[in-house]
């Protein structure tokens, strides 16, 4: 028996009022603002130029708008002088449109236009719903998944904090409108994954515990259970952490939001994994009968 525990579950109450506070607000973002999509979802025209000298993505951002083209989203791609823009416009004809403006408006800079991609509207709404499928299934298979290999109560509380980091991530960037790509979507799948697997290693812990606390009550088992499994779940949270702040800062705006997501769903499902994953298995009154495999009837053929 562990010593010093610390008592999760004595606040599982105010940290589910907090989880209903967070989950609601996501829920509005997402309903009064909605997701700001891409063009990978919405449909536009992508220019890519390369310049002979480190690019100064404000200056062309800025030289853009002088030009007409207000909502242009100007990133940096790979190496400092290449350069991306990003229009919401189907005219076969605006890349060569737009190197010549930014030819008038700055002559003394030299670049060269070096691709022009048009992704159609349909193509994009494809992209969108089969997107919102592949949330969908991952979180229907993992309720099987845990439902086979644990019971079925603990593939409950698993896809109950995998769809609050969901609703909650969505909800941030709802909120601050940050551009919704394929690179965003691949972050949340990725923080779906690191979720559950964080709250994995805690039901295992729990179910261990089963067999070795055999006379402390479920919230205590799921206290030392958390307690036991702390430490390393903040070193993984927080290097985790630092790696996605590191790419935040210093990985350009091609990689900012993904990292921004991630770090969102990093906080969000380290949370959940104890108050939600864990506090869902108090209401449905997990015991450790419920670990136990249903026995077989075996037959006898009543030969010697």
């Amino acid at each position: 028996m562990i010593k010093k525990t610390i008592p999760f579950m004595a606040i599982r109450n105010l940290a589910f009022a907090v989880t209903v506070v967070l989950t609601l607000i996501g829920i509005g973002a997402l309903i009064v603002k909605g997701l700001n999509f891409g063009l990978d979802f919405t449909g536009g025209t992508l220019i890519e130029l390369q310049y002979e000298r480190p690019a100064d993505l404000e200056r062309i951002k800025a030289e853009l708008g002088q030009a007409g083209y207000t909502d242009a989203v100007v990133q940096s791609f790979g190496a400092s002088t290449d350069v991306l823009v990003r229009l919401a416009s189907d005219d076969p004809q605006l890349g060569s449109k737009v190197a010549e403006a930014l030819h008038k408006l700055d002559p003394d800079v030299a670049f060269e236009l070096k691709r022009v991609e048009f992704v159609g509207p349909q193509v994009g709404e494809e992209l969108r719903d089969q997107g919102g499928l592949a949330m969908l299934l991952a979180l229907g298979g993992i309720l099987v998944y845990l439902a086979f290999r644990f019971q079925w109560k603990f593939g409950v509380g698993a896809v109950a904090s995998l769809f609050h980091d969901t609703v909650i991530t969505l909800g941030v960037l709802a909120f601050f409108e940050i551009p919704f790509d394929l690179t965003v979507l691949a972050a949340v799948l990725a923080m779906i994954g690191y979720s559950l697997n964080d709250t994995i290693i805690i039901y295992d812990r729990i179910r261990e515990n089963f067999r070795v606390l055999r006379k402390a009550s479920l919230i205590e088992n799921i206290d030392i259970s958390i307690t036991q499994t702390l430490l390393r779940t903040m070193a993984t949270s927080f290097s985790t952490a630092l790696a996605l702040i590191a790419l935040l800062l210093f990985g350009g705006d091609t990689l900012a939001n993904f990292a921004l997501t991630l770090l969102v769903g990093v906080v969000v499902g380290t949370y959940s994994s104890v108050y939600i994953g864990a506090t869902v298995l108090v209401w449905l009154k997990l015991t450790s009968e419920d670990l136990i495999p249903p026995a077989v009837n075996e037959e006898v053929d009543g030969r010697p």
